[in-house]
């Protein structure tokens, strides 16, 4: 055996412990240090391990007020009285949506502002429905409001289909 032999012999039989077997490797011929191995948990901690243990001890709480909330949400979405139900455009005039809605639909009155055509719908005392019927291009912009505290006379689907085939 040469140098190098005896020299790697010694280091592998240094390295047996309790009798155990150690791989030949770089690190037992060069003496490189070795980083110590991280700890679970980690018992120096940072800012990052502050932030997670932060999020994992915020996150069931989050879960548990969104469950809640979603139990407590009504079984319907709720409306916005203050957006349209309908609001869409027709190739068809003001004049034409009009006549047409007034055949479908009872209890209609009629008004025009400006350009528009403004059509109540429901009894006179408490309107259901505002429809706006407002010129656009060669066809007109149809917009239909549903108070929150109106009835539903007629019913929404019923009102939906008549705009539906009124303004095609």
């Amino acid at each position: 055996m040469g140098i190098l032999g005896t020299t790697a012999f010694l280091a592998v039989t240094s390295l047996r412990l309790n009798g155990g077997f150690v791989a030949k490797h770089g690190v037992a011929f060069n003496r490189v240090a070795l980083r110590p191995r991280p700890k679970f948990p980690c018992t120096t901690g940072d800012a990052d391990d502050r932030t997670m243990k932060r999020l994992l001890l915020l996150a069931p709480a989050a879960t548990v007020t969104a469950f809640l909330a979603a139990c407590g949400s009504p079984s319907s979405p709720a409306y916005d009285a203050s957006q349209p139900m309908i609001y869409v455009s027709s190739q068809r005039a003001p004049a034409d949506i009009a006549d047409c809605l007034e055949g479908k639909l009872s209890r209609v009155r009629m008004s025009r502002v400006g350009d528009a055509t403004e059509i109540a719908v429901g009894s006179d005392s408490n309107n259901s429905y505002f429809v706006t019927l407002t010129p656009f291009n060669a066809g007109s912009i149809i917009k239909v409001m549903h108070p929150a505290s109106a009835p539903d006379d007629p019913p929404e689907p019923e009102m939906r289909v008549d705009i539906a085939r009124c303004a095609t």
